[in-house]
């Protein structure tokens, strides 16, 4: 056997072995999705909380891109390199029965048609935005709005003018309901709080429903 059939082989048992460990232990999968622009720092926040090393699909960006794929405006954080072309995937254990699975999604206009898919059984959103590029972050919100699935908005910080919430809301016309909070994305303590804070967000939504359920029931 080549190194490389060998290279292959052991590629292929560390794959099934994940796979198997995955099914062994998520008894109760909980799914959520980071969406938002192109190069907002999506793979970047599932990267920091994930507890596996984070399935991506990252691919370098070529010349071919160019016109394309607008980089305006990133040249701050030393220029963007590579890009996502399907999506990112993380895991993060909350107990013995429940696992939660991250999923990025890409943020180009290209890749959009893969989103309504991503959007599919997810219990809620995080909406990742550039304070230098908010137009970028319309089409996820809209896209989250029209699937009436529940999301938060978290600005990363990329060191740039700080816009006050109130501004904030005004550009992105947020509800009044929806949760703003900052983060850094290469932080995993931050990134971690962005995702509690969804999850207290849709505890809040559910026992709002449960509630007006019991009183329509009375």
């Amino acid at each position: 056997m080549d190194s490389a059939t060998s290279e292959r082989s052991a590629t292929g048992a560390a794959a099934g072995a994940a796979r198997t460990e995955l099914t062994a232990t998520a008894d109760n999968g909980l799914k959520i999705v980071v969406v938002g622009g192109f190069g907002v720092g999506k793979t970047t926040l599932v990267r920091s909380v994930s507890e596996i090393r984070p399935l991506n699909t990252e691919e370098t960006m070529t010349q071919a891109g160019q016109g394309i794929d607008e980089t305006g405006g990133l040249e701050g954080l030393g220029g963007k390199t590579s890009t996502t072309v399907a999506f990112d995937f993380g895991r993060i254990t909350l107990d013995a029965h429940n696992i939660l699975y991250l999923f990025g999604a890409p943020g180009q206009e290209r890749f959009w048609f893969l989103w309504d898919r991503l959007f599919s059984g997810t219990l809620g959103a995080v909406v990742l935005v550039d304070t230098r590029r908010l137009e970028d972050s319309w089409y996820a919100i809209d896209r989250l709005e029209h699937h009436g699935t529940p999301f938060i908005v978290a600005r990363n910080d990329f060191g740039n003018a700080a816009h006050t919430p109130e501004q904030l809301r005004e550009a992105l016309d947020l509800d009044p309901g929806v949760p703003l909070v900052d983060c850094d994305a290469r932080s995993r303590e931050s990134s971690k709080n962005v995702l509690i804070t969804l999850v207290e967000h849709l505890q809040s939504l559910y026992a709002a429903q449960r509630n007006a359920l019991q009183e329509n029931a009375q």
